[in-house]
């Protein structure tokens, strides 16, 4: 029987039954804030504006996109802040940028390997773990810089400010994320089994994708190297856009992240998600503190409407599905 086209537009709209999740709704959503701020506010159709809302939100784009593939496997990774802001620590210590540059990479691979290895083979709850490694990475960065300071690579400034035929590098830094995070998820057998993995967990069946041949651990380890190293290229960028190291640069990114990959349909309980929805969902969160920047709402106000913001998306999903 052909369904009729109001349960379609209803199937599409509540993401009911897609791998792909709810997505159509905050993309409308997001088309409707941008019409929104365009017809209230003057500054929000200014290039300047519009280059900064980019500048803005490619952190949270970088971080969210890495956060997906541990969310895809029914994991959670609150560390990814605590990189961040060790890589902008690393950045400033007046050291050769091949060094410190390849450093920051190798450093968060290990504790995102770290991670994995804690989830997947000594069997600790995703949160505990990654709060745990949190919590050295913060100790370690605010060791080498407690305050903020120090200065940062002019390579690493220009890959930020700089421009090429007027577009400025920002949106090339998301181009280029969005590509390999395209060619992971659906252009390699990794992210077919990512799914494949986190069906499984949210079913509760977490042996599903074992018995199948697919050998998951190594791929949910794998899940959470992904991730930091995502936070290392967010940490950079940002790095080259405040020119300091800061060790308070990365707090409460993890959270922002969780927020975005939540917005964008991607189940907290895994197996259900998409790239397109998670670039939504960043799209989101970044108009949303565009607009309060511009309507003058201070930043504790807006951290406020943010966490309200999380507890409604998670609201909607099933707390025992979730695990939380």
């Amino acid at each position: 029987m052909t369904p009729s086209p109001s349960a379609t537009l209803g199937k599409l709209l509540t993401g009911r039954g897609s791998r792909q999740g709810l997505w159509l709704l905050p993309l409308l959503i997001t088309v409707a804030m941008i019409l929104w701020l365009a017809a209230t506010t003057s500054q929000f159709s200014q290039w300047s504006n519009l280059a900064n809302l980019v500048a803005q939100g490619m952190p949270l784009l970088i971080t969210a996109v890495g956060q997906m593939f541990v969310v895809l496997v029914g994991g959670l990774d609150l560390s990814i802040g605590s990189v961040v802001s060790f890589t902008t620590a690393i950045l400033a210590l007046d050291l050769p940028t091949g060094i410190t540059i390849p450093g920051v990479f190798i450093f968060a691979a290990l504790i995102g390997a770290t991670n994995g290895y804690c989830v997947t083979r000594l069997n600790v709850h995703p949160i505990v773990a990654t709060l745990a490694t949190q919590y050295v990475v913060l100790g370690i960065t605010r060791v080498l810089r407690p305050v903020s300071g120090g200065s940062v690579p002019e390579v690493v400034r220009w890959a930020v400010d700089g421009s090429v035929a007027g577009i400025p590098f920002p949106v090339f830094w998301g181009i280029v994320t969005i590509l390999i995070a395209w060619k992971l998820l659906y252009g390699s057998r990794y992210g077919l089994h990512l799914f494949a993995i986190g069906g499984g967990v949210a079913s509760g069946s977490t042996d599903a994708a074992r018995n199948f041949g697919i050998p998951a651990s190594r791929n949910i380890l794998l899940a959470y190297v992904v991730c930091s190293l995502f936070a290392a290229l967010a940490g950079v960028f940002l790095a080259g856009r405040i020119v300091s190291g800061d060790p308070n640069v990365g707090l409460f990114m993890e959270l922002d992240a969780i927020t975005a990959v939540a917005i964008g349909g991607t189940q907290l309980s895994g197996g259900v998600g998409s790239l397109h929805g998670t670039i939504v969902g960043v799209a989101v969160l970044a108009l949303l503190s565009n607009g309060m920047n511009l309507l003058n709402i201070t930043p504790f106000v807006q951290t406020a409407i943010k966490g309200i913001l999380l507890m409604a998306v998670v609201a909607l999903q099933s707390r025992k599905k979730i695990g939380l």
